[in-house]
């Protein structure tokens, strides 16, 4: 324990030392988890060595990084690569199942949904990449998550300043709304899909 607390120790002192690219390695990499490195990161603009805006700008480009190695391990590994070397990146077959089924059942739109659910936010890119789904279509969604998903994590360890590390209890009562409203925009999407999908049909008839 007291080795593993000296390496995350490192981690943030090279996050503190390369500044806005450490904020994006820290995300591609993940070592340690997304929302505590963006927490640092908002504890670093509480201290005045970042820019809040540029940690939020920075955060979401590592985060979509980390998401794009993803994709294209399941583009170019398919699901035997991951079978087999998947619990080498912390992701297990059973992880693999429930994202591969919520991809099949509700489209390139859960993308954006599954970005609020803990351990599915990083698993869903690779059914993107196995389905091969358009690159920028993947990282539009991708994005568009990871810009609010930045922003609450960097502005609270701002707020929280000394006690950053106190993350998790201080966002517990944020992520739920998150969840909620990514849930009912992936209601409004399959609507949409569905009404097209009818009218197409009409159309064909």
């Amino acid at each position: 324990m007291h080795i593993l607390s000296d390496i995350i120790e490192q981690i943030f002192e090279l996050i503190r030392g390369l500044g806005y690219l450490g904020i994006v390695l820290g995300l591609a990499i993940e070592v340690i988890p997304s929302e505590i490195v963006l927490a640092y990161g908002g504890f670093l603009v509480y201290q005045g060595d970042l820019n809040f805006y540029g940690a939020v700008f920075f955060g979401t480009v590592g985060a979509l990084i980390q998401q794009l190695i993803l994709y294209y391990i399941g583009r170019w590994g398919g699901r035997p690569f991951l079978d087999k070397f998947g619990k080498y990146i912390k992701i297990t077959p059973h992880h693999m199942d429930i994202a591969q089924n919520w991809f099949n059942k509700y489209g390139s739109g859960i993308v954006f949904t599954a970005r609020f659910v803990p351990v599915m936010r990083q698993v869903i890119s690779i059914p993107a990449g196995i389905a091969k789904m358009s690159v920028l279509r993947f990282s539009t969604l991708t994005i568009l998550a990871s810009i609010p998903w930045s922003f609450l994590f960097v502005y609270l360890g701002k707020i929280l300043g000394t006690k950053w590390d106190t993350i998790h209890e201080a966002a517990a009562p944020y992520v739920t709304p998150f969840i909620l409203v990514a849930i009912a925009v992936l209601i409004v999407y399959l609507l949409i899909k569905w009404y097209s999908s009818k009218n197409k049909k009409r159309e064909a008839k």
